[in-house]
């Protein structure tokens, strides 16, 4: 009887890769911004998420804010994002990365009168565009319910630092 018996000595290959070319990807529209998933936690066994962001003049991205079980990556594309980490702030031009490891205060926006495109990166994703969902949904209400902001944030992994001042709205 012949029984088949489980190589450990050579991988084996499989071609499972995604190629996600520009005006691709699952958009949500937002007030202020547009959400594009590039590479989703399903495509990414829950790994990483890759999402294009467009922040319009004067838009802010969050609030001071940070993750515990994930690590936050920003590529700016076009335009100059101001990042907040921690108590300092930067003005990240084209082509800067900004790596934000969990538990590090951060918030960014768009302080200028043109648009901001980043890649924002979430590793591990842990189904990220379930929060992107939540948010088209509750940032689209009037008013914004601070309770059901709040429970989405804490549902994905996001802590504000001050929940009385959290909503992605200038005052």
């Amino acid at each position: 009887m012949k029984t088949n018996k489980e190589n450990y000595f050579e991988d084996s290959l499989t071609n499972k890769a995604s190629i996600i070319n520009p005006n691709e990807g699952k958009k949500l529209e937002l007030n202020t911004t547009s959400i594009t998933f590039k590479v989703t936690s399903d495509m990414s066994n829950d790994q990483l998420g890759v999402y294009e962001i467009l922040l319009s003049p004067m838009a802010i991205g969050a609030k001071l804010h940070y993750h515990r079980f994930m690590d936050e990556t920003f590529i700016i594309n076009e335009g100059i994002l101001t990042l907040q980490v921690a108590n300092k702030e930067y003005q990240a031009q084209p082509g800067a990365v900004a790596y934000v490891p969990r538990f590090t205060p951060h918030g960014f926006r768009n302080d200028t009168n043109k648009i901001v495109k980043l890649t924002l990166i979430f590793n591990p994703s842990q189904k990220r565009e379930g929060f992107f969902k939540g948010l088209h949904e509750t940032l689209n209400e009037v008013p914004i319910d601070p309770e059901k902001y709040l429970k989405l944030y804490n549902k994905y992994d996001s802590f504000p630092v001050d929940t009385s001042n959290m909503l992605p709205v200038r005052e």
